[in-house]
């Protein structure tokens, strides 16, 4: 029997502050709930520009506590529309203790739960180290009234092993809060290549893993304050399902409110058909804890 879970994925581009965007994402959910969705999926860091393309100490005014201002919004926000909501924020964790944080509001409001980035980036334009503190809340999928979900956060979704942590521990869908793009100075060959394969480490996942994948990326042009050539966020959101097939797929250049439907039970077909879990060598894993096979 099917087990039908409607999503969406808001693709958005910055609109300037953490108050403009969020009065876009309230409209953009409310739309996608007036067409069915009981899940939706919100962009890394929504509430305002990627400021990761600097090191400005001043930066830091932007994170907020979790329980927050935030999450009590977007907790207003999912119980007005019956959905539940998984967003990103720059966490507040202590005097100097910032975290970049995926939240899990509950359709009824409350927060079932949150995630800390493990894998964090330091590349030009992703000076993410300089303001996050790699997470410390392990690889735990949280438990939803619309399923369990394996939520991780941009940079992890280069990791298999992060997929594979969520899936042994049940996860029933694989979701990534993501803020990527080009370099405008790129040419097209080496652009299409880095798209390629950021959608193919999306589809190895829900291959190996026997599980939908849901990835939600931001839109649009975004300057650099230093001088540099910026950032062409390339959207591309997309909906997968349990064998790496395309569901929905939103534009590289436009905001999109992408809608699908998953079919859960297909996960429990897949694995039957390919075993992947059943067939593991983990007798002869030991050496995946080291950092490199000298």
């Amino acid at each position: 029997m099917k087990k039908i879970l409607p999503v969406a994925l808001v693709q958005e581009r910055n609109h300037g502050d953490a108050e403009a965007n969020l009065a876009v994402i309230e409209q953009r959910v409310a739309e996608a709930a007036r067409q069915g969705a009981k899940l939706v999926l919100l962009q890394e860091l929504h509430n305002g520009p990627y400021f990761c393309q600097r090191q400005d100490v001043c930066e830091f005014e932007l994170a907020e506590p979790i329980p927050g201002p935030s999450t009590e919004r977007l907790g207003r926000l999912a119980k007005e529309h019956g959905v539940v909501i998984v967003g990103s924020l720059f966490e507040r964790r202590g005097a100097g203790l910032y975290h970049n944080t995926a939240v899990v509001l509950e359709a009824d409001g409350s927060l079932a739960g949150k995630y800390r980035k493990m894998h964090i980036p330091d590349d030009p334009g992703f000076n993410e180290k300089f303001y996050f503190t790699p997470g410390d809340l392990g690889f735990h999928p949280i438990d939803t009234s619309v399923g369990r979900l394996g939520v991780l956060v941009c940079w992890d979704q280069w990791y298999p092993e992060g997929a594979r942590l969520m899936a042994l521990a049940g996860a029933e869908l694989l979701l990534y809060p993501t803020a990527i793009g080009w370099d405008p100075n790129d040419d097209q060959a080496e652009k299409d290549r880095q798209r390629d394969a950021w959608i193919l480490s999306h589809r190895g996942h829900a291959v190996a893993n026997g599980l939908p994948v849901l990835s939600c990326n931001r839109v649009g042009h975004e300057p650099s304050p230093v001088g540099a050539a910026g950032i062409d966020f390339w959207g591309s959101s997309h909906v997968l399902g349990p064998q790496g097939e395309f569901l929905a797929e939103a534009p590289v250049d436009a905001p999109s409110v992408l809608l699908a439907e998953l079919d859960l039970r297909r996960s429990e077909d897949v694995r039957r058909i390919w075993p992947f879990l059943r067939d593991r060598r983990i007798d002869a894993y030991g050496d995946l804890l080291k950092r490199y096979r000298d």
